[in-house]
């Protein structure tokens, strides 16, 4: 039976034996994909890149073309021979010269400023002549690399000439914005409106990265297609779950855009939010969007709001000083460019949050992430409760470790399993055994940015891994509590953590408080 238009793709599950080779997925509709924003950094490190990557896999249209849209004066030769240079450099792989030759030949440019509204009746007339030439049957996809402050003005502007338009649904168009989306909850809300009079929520694609990422996906495999972990996924056997998203480099150019957001906004309402509602999502009942989506939010609302009392017992902010780094000295936060040198901006946050529903009451939920610390890692750690002590009274046992499961997201991307054995002797000695399962190990490697799939979703239609405008702003409400009490009480000892360590000792102490410890290790 054909899938009619508009079945998602991640309803359907392949299981494939160890040895069998993954066969080409369904490719993108035929489109063309609009960049806004395509001189910067994020169109060739990551965007141009994932799309020759799809292309590479057959999963890209052979009807597909790009725009790009940049203030930078140049032409659409200039454009391609800017790519062709940077492919070379961030494709991870040696680039196939007749792909990329084939893909060049379909990547356009046009110099404008965005807030230009002369730019948009040009954009119109030229994608109807690449929709002509290319068959792309009118689908546009339009992504926002650019600052937040254009992402409201320039979809109304497309809406103004009628870009926005899915009438007839022969055709459809979307848009991908890019974070962070809003400062607060107010001007989050304030974005959902904006983009929700001129588009519907179904065109909407808010992206977040880290949910490219096999890791990040495989939460859900794991969770749920395993039966022997979905029973012991609850409060009666897990003690805590703790989620780190630590990165030892420091805010290297974007001082003047860090100095504004902070670890804060930067990480926890997009970020770690997703790690934490994939975590601890009940078992949607399909993998259709809104099915999984729905079950995202409910977790976002169940997290307990934090009192201004709670936000001074529960959360840790720091700034990093100076110190080293691969055996170099590196300087604090307050030496790097474009930061003031008395600025109250945090690069470390730590809370412990509490959801509140039947399967997590009482199972605190710690969470940090940071610049300049001691190693770089995205890992999600689900610590189980330890056994009863009784059997091991009259043995030289002192204490039972408790079991720790560990979900590595970045750099390495596997799961790992912590638990006791006998040590080989006489007498009755525990030691520590992991057995580690790494995605490169069992499955290979294949070149990747992070945005192959999420790009591949919008170009068939599939959202499940966007959030939708509930969801963001939940993962706001989170946080502004915080955010206020920060505001009316500044630091006081900033810096207060040196580059190269795990954060500021208050972040050890929110752990100490409630007997647990932080999973740390060095580089």
């Amino acid at each position: 039976m054909a899938t009619p238009r508009g079945k998602l793709p991640m309803a359907q599950v392949e299981v494939l034996p160890q040895t069998q080779q993954r066969t080409p997925g369904r490719p993108g509709d035929p489109c063309i994909m609009v960049i806004f924003g395509a001189a910067g950094d994020l169109t060739r490190r990551k965007l141009i890149p994932a799309l020759y990557n799809l292309a590479k896999a057959q999963l890209l249209s052979r009807e597909f073309a790009i725009i790009g849209i940049a203030h930078t004066a140049m032409s659409t030769e200039e454009f391609r021979n800017k790519l062709s240079e940077d492919i070379r450099r961030f494709a991870g792989s040696e680039v196939d010269p007749k792909i990329w030759e084939w893909f060049t030949q379909r990547i356009y440019y046009i110099a404008s400023e965005f807030d230009d509204k002369s730019l948009y009746p040009k954009l119109k007339t030229t994608l109807d002549k690449l929709d002509k030439d290319h068959s792309t049957h009118q689908n546009f996809f339009f992504y926002l690399a650019t600052a937040p402050q254009f992402f409201g003005q320039i979809v109304e502007q497309l809406a103004a000439v009628g870009l926005m338009d899915e009438s007839g649904n022969h055709h459809w168009r979307r848009v991908i914005i890019e974070k962070p989306f809003g400062h607060d909850l107010e001007s989050a809300r304030a974005l959902n409106k904006q983009l929700l009079s001129c588009a519907s929520e179904k065109q909407i694609y808010r992206i977040d990265h880290y949910l490219g990422k096999e890791t990040v996906q495989n939460i859900l495999a794991f969770r749920f297609a395993n039966g022997i972990f979905e029973p012991i996924w609850n409060r009666r056997y897990i003690d805590h779950v703790q989620i780190t998203v630590a990165e030892t480099v420091g805010v290297e150019s974007r001082g003047s855009y860090y100095d504004t957001a902070g670890a804060l906004r930067d990480m926890v309402p997009n970020h770690i939010m997703q790690l934490i509602s994939l975590t601890s999502m009940e078992p949607p009942i399909s993998f259709r969007p809104d099915a999984l989506r729905d079950e995202q939010a409910k977790i976002l609302h169940a997290i307990q709001p934090l009192s201004s009392e709670d936000v001074l017992s529960r959360t840790v902010r720091g700034q990093y000083g100076s110190g080293v780094e691969d055996g170099h000295p590196v300087p604090g936060y307050r030496q790097e460019e474009d930061v003031p040198p008395d600025s109250r901006t945090e690069t470390f946050v730590a809370m412990k949050l509490a959801i509140d529903n039947w399967r997590w009451a009482d199972v605190p939920f710690y969470l940090r992430t940071g610049k300049r610390l001691a190693a770089q890692t995205t890992e999600i750690v689900i610590q189980f409760r330890r056994a009863p002590f009784v059997l091991f009274r009259d043995t030289p046992v002192e204490n039972l470790m408790p079991n720790q499961m560990v979900l590595h997201i970045q750099p390495q991307e596997g799961i790992s399993l912590q638990f006791a054995a006998k040590v080989p002797g006489p007498i009755m000695r525990l030691g520590a055994v992991d057995m580690n399962f790494n995605y490169a190990d069992y499955f290979g490697t294949q070149p990747s940015t992070g945005y192959e799939r999420l790009l591949h979703d919008c170009m068939i239609g599939d959202a499940t891994l966007f959030q939708r405008a509930d969801m963001v702003e939940a993962g706001w409400c989170v946080v502004s509590p915080v955010l206020d009490v920060w505001k009316a009480l500044p630091p006081r000892n900033f810096p207060n953590y040196p580059s190269g360590s795990w954060g500021p000792k208050e972040a050890d102490e929110l752990l100490e408080r409630d007997g647990r410890h932080w999973r740390n290790f060095d580089r």
